[in-house]
């Protein structure tokens, strides 16, 4: 059974960096979008970054130009470096990954951006 497993998460000041992996485990097919999504309380999930295997990124208005996603294709992970964080970031982070024509969730992270 496929896994994805998130860590990175934590408390972080605002202007602040935190960076988030999510490992992938058992998948026997490459990964095609790997992706962040988060949900703050009381709001709807949200699309964070995306990006391809090929590394083509696309990204969320209210991150582009802070965050940063990446992968390495070898090791299943994708990461997620979050700079100059905001308060408003705040939400559990859930990165999901597509492949063989099935989306796998992880289990999300906390981050809560507070001085």
């Amino acid at each position: 059974q496929v896994q994805l497993v998130e860590s990175g998460g934590g408390l972080v000041q605002p202007g602040g960096s935190l960076r988030l992996s999510c490992a992938a485990s058992r998948i026997g097919s490459s990964i095609d979008t790997m992706a962040w999504h988060r949900q703050a309380p009381g709001k709807q999930r949200e699309l964070v970054a995306t990006i391809t295997r090929g590394g083509s990124t696309n990204y969320a208005g209210s991150v582009k130009g802070r965050f940063t996603i990446s992968r390495d294709n070898a090791k299943n992970t994708v990461f997620l470096q979050m700079n100059s964080v905001k308060p408003e970031d705040t939400a559990v982070y859930y990165c999901q990954m597509f492949t063989a024509g099935r989306n796998y969730w992880g289990q999300g992270t906390q981050v809560t951006v507070s001085s």
